[in-house]
């Protein structure tokens, strides 16, 4: 009887098991039927029809004069998706070219923190005698009606741009099928408001230069996108599409120190730097060789739902320059001498010292012999 009970268990649980196999296998297959959406903080990744793909960092420059604004992208990227296609929503008609790459590189060097010595008295776990060397000093340290217009289209490195018209987010839908693209749902709802505000779009189509590469991956060379506007405006509505956090890290080119009107349901814009800077290099190719005025927005939006709009900024009450200063640990020295070994150090070896030579010192006296002891002579 026992033995009939123990058979009929593993029976049961082999079904169970089998059961559970089943399922996983089946939400593997409906999940490999999906095509998703990426957000990104300015348009959206769509990628090629079975594959998936994610965006590892963007980080984009705004150049507005008052009348037309640039907007510079770059993006990484990673998954095994051949192909994808970016849109982007635009105020007015774009025109697109390959950005300069260094671009960001001075960018980064304009605006990196400055660096200040923090001193502190007691040795640490990596100062000498417990690491046997003093610190470093190293701080701790993103149409015509009813359809969809072609209004231009080029070959730009790996991209295939396409600068379209759409008075109808089906239209833009059958243009990305016929390119081999699906327009998920949600985002068509999303783009009825640039649909109903009379905005256009970019859409770039990313392939690999060399045919035998598998799928898009690394840092791709940067867009560089100039249109017509009368105010500075950074698309951000389709990123209420991501499923994890996002995070904005933009420079802003202009006249005069900038800020978002709003936070659009993110945390509030934290300021990296702000300040006048020359018209050199590959920023000055961007600003046309005059001085602009610099402004580094970093922005986390931990509920990428909650995002209300588009970004728009208007000009500080002032333009206060600022720089973010970090603090590095170092160990306070005097002439190359930790202090803290000068404040004890010294003081204690002097005392070792002077109580060895007391030892010394009494070592070397004279001893006394002991008086004579009496011995009382014997009785006769």
């Amino acid at each position: 009887m026992t033995g009939t009970v123990a058979r009929s268990g593993l029976r049961e649980g082999v079904r169970h098991r089998a059961l559970l196999v089943a399922l996983l296998l089946m939400a593997l297959q409906l999940g490999s039927l999906a095509v998703p959406a990426y957000a990104c903080g300015c348009g959206a990744m769509v990628p090629s029809r079975g594959s998936g793909m994610r965006v590892d960092e963007e980080r984009s420059v705004v150049h507005w004069d008052g009348r037309t604004e640039q907007i510079v992208m770059s993006l990484t990227v990673d998954g095994d998706a051949p192909e994808a296609a970016w849109i982007m929503p635009v105020p007015g008609r774009a025109t697109v070219e390959l950005g300069d790459r260094a671009l960001f590189d001075e960018l980064d060097t304009l605006t990196a923190p400055e660096h200040r010595d923090r001193p502190y008295f007691w040795p640490r776990d990596d100062d000498w005698p417990f690491a046997g060397g003093e610190s470093d000093g190293a701080g701790a340290p993103r149409a015509g009606a009813g359809g969809v217009g072609v209004v231009g289209r080029e070959r730009l490195g790996p991209f295939d741009v396409a600068r379209l018209t759409a008075t109808d987010p089906k239209a833009l839908r059958g243009w990305l099928e016929r390119n081999g693209f699906e327009l998920p749902d949600a985002l068509a709802a999303e783009l009825r408001p640039y649909v109903k505000q009379k905005w256009e779009y970019v859409a770039v189509r990313l392939a690999p230069e060399d045919a035998e590469d598998a799928a898009l991956r690394g840092t791709l060379d940067p867009l560089r996108m100039r249109f017509p506007s009368t105010e500075l405006v950074y698309p951000m509505r389709l990123s209420r599409l991501a499923d994890t956090p996002q995070s904005l890290g933009l420079y802003v080119l202009a006249a005069h120190r900038m800020e978002p009107r709003t936070a659009i349901g993110g945390l509030e814009p934290e300021v990296l730097f702000a300040g006048k800077v020359e018209g050199e290099g590959p920023v000055g190719d961007l600003t046309g060789g005059d001085g602009a005025f610099l402004t580094a927005v970093d922005q986390s939006f931990p509920q990428p739902e909650r995002i209300t709009g588009d970004h728009r900024f208007r000009p500080a009450e002032a333009d206060t320059a600022f720089r973010k200063v970090v603090y590095d640990p170092v160990l306070w020295t005097a002439g190359g001498v930790p202090v803290w070994l000068m404040t004890f150090g010294v003081p204690l070896l002097v005392l070792v010292v002077a109580a060895l030579l007391v030892v010394r010192v009494r070592g070397r006296r004279p001893v006394t012999p002991p008086p004579p002891v009496y011995v009382p002579p014997p009785l006769s």
